[in-house]
């Protein structure tokens, strides 16, 4: 959350000086949007001139944490042997002949807007999310990364950061979860590596750092006068520059300061949603999340996927050309009688299957299935066979890939498996195919080329085989 805050607690509100007064966006009722100051003008002017290649869609990355098993999801294979085939069953498409996991009926009714993609393998077996993010580029930068690089780091328009992290605290403020791996969120999932933290995803729920929550303290006498203003952010900048803490202050603090002044903070708040629209979307009566997190693997398991995706929905219309919306707990490694138990998978792949359909039917609704990717994978797949616990494992070979708008060729599986599921049948495709389709979606490609300053790395990235069906 984006604050102006006060230091000085217990003043009156006349006097402008109660503690986090001014909540982002708030501003922008004053007349401030031009105020700038003049090292960040050229920031700005180097991230609208590098958004020439850049077209006007958006990309919302739902990543699974834990790996979700292919075979509940969306390849049952019920005609193989009983330790092979889903657990839960499988549940008829709109497609004949295609199943999907019982767990997902809504979308089993919408195959004709969605894309599955039988033939992904993340070839990564273990809880490494920078391997599938980026695609495996020399970078070791996440696609989001990747593309804000490339599109700059906010929207020339909105002023909003095109590079966004939706966890589930951005939804509930003081929302006590545990951590995956001592961090909030999950290490690597949008890691910007050599390209630097300029290209960092903006993250709205914050994490301490300057950097992550956009916290700005000025004292309240100072909001009085534009000039007063200009100095407390310049007093901001060169504390950042000072401390050598925080690469690329002059984005951060722009960034920042455009969601402030330009009014966009309420792509940030999905309570401003029209109440229909939130109930359509609300996930929080499916179950209780507090039964799952109290086991060590699910911690970070929560019941509020549905205002994520929202939330991802409003960023896009607000500007913002790649969210990724993370949910965790996908780490089945047994039966219902133990602490890493498939109990959650009910519950959980029910959430998925809600939120995503309300997703991908108001893109359609409000015309934007062209403009808007949606992506939706995690770090690996689950071996095909269960495991003496009556669970799966880690596995690479297969993983769970289902993909909607962005004006791709839908209603269609691509590849196959093999008959227990266990390898690709047909044409491999992987994560470099990924980041490749999501560059081809966001770029024009021939303008892109045509880049100067941009690393051989991106290009290459572009380069890559998409994957083709899709177009």
């Amino acid at each position: 959350m984006l604050t102006l805050s006060d230091h000085k607690p217990n003043q009156t509100c006349a006097g402008l000086g109660r503690r986090d007064f001014l909540k982002a966006g708030a501003l922008s009722g004053l007349g401030l949007g031009s105020l700038t100051l003049p090292g960040l003008l050229e920031a700005k002017a180097k991230a609208v001139a590098q958004g020439k290649p850049m077209r006007n869609k958006s990309v919302v990355l739902l990543f699974l944490q834990g790996g979700p098993p292919h075979i509940e999801f969306f390849d049952p294979k019920m005609s193989a042997p009983a330790e092979y085939r889903s657990i839960n069953g499988e549940i008829p498409t709109t497609i004949p002949g295609l199943t999907f996991g019982s767990t997902f009926p809504k979308l089993a009714k919408m195959t004709d807007k969605l894309a599955v993609v039988r033939s992904y393998q993340s070839r990564n077996a273990g809880h490494t999310y920078l391997k599938v993010t980026s695609g495996g580029n020399p970078m070791k930068a996440a696609t989001s990364a990747v593309a804000t690089r490339v599109g700059g780091a906010f929207d020339k328009k909105s002023g909003m950061p095109n590079n966004c992290l939706v966890l589930p605290e951005a939804i509930q403020e003081n929302l006590k979860l545990g951590s995956n791996f001592e961090t909030g969120a999950l290490p690597g999932l949008t890691d910007p590596g050599t390209l630097g933290s300029t290209y960092s995803a903006f993250n709205p729920a914050g994490g301490g750092t300057a950097k992550e929550n956009m916290e700005l303290r000025i004292a309240p006498d100072r909001l009085a006068d534009r000039k007063g203003l200009l100095g407390g952010l310049d007093g901001i900048k060169r504390s950042l520059d000072a401390d050598g803490s925080l690469e690329g202050a002059d984005y951060f603090c722009q960034q920042a300061f455009d969601v402030v002044t330009r009014g966009i903070s309420s792509a940030f708040d999905v309570t401003k949603e029209d109440p229909k629209t939130l109930a359509k979307y609300d996930t929080r009566s499916l179950f209780d999340a507090r039964k799952l997190q109290r086991w060590a693997d699910m911690r970070r398991t929560t019941n509020l996927l549905g205002l994520q995706m929202l939330m991802a929905r409003k960023l896009c219309e607000s500007g913002c050309s790649f969210v990724t919306v993370s949910d965790c707990g996908w780490d089945y490694h047994a039966n219902n009688n133990s602490p890493k138990g498939m109990a959650g998978l009910d519950p959980m792949g029910r959430q998925v299957d809600h939120a995503v359909a309300a997703f991908v039917q108001d893109l359609h609704d409000r015309g934007l299935n062209e403009d808007v990717l949606l992506i939706v994978t995690g770090e690996m797949g689950r071996s095909p066979k269960l495991n003496k616990n009556g669970g799966r494992d880690h596995y690479g070979n297969l993983t769970s890939l289902l993909m909607a708008g962005g004006g791709l060729k839908v209603g269609q599986v691509v590849g196959e498996s093999d008959h227990i599921s266990a390898f690709p049948a047909t044409r491999p495709y992987g994560p470099e195919n990924l980041s490749a389709t999501i560059l081809h979606h966001l770029f024009d490609l021939s303008e892109l080329r045509l880049m100067d300053g941009l690393p051989g790395d991106v290009l290459a990235m572009a380069n890559d085989s998409p994957i083709e069906e899709l177009f």
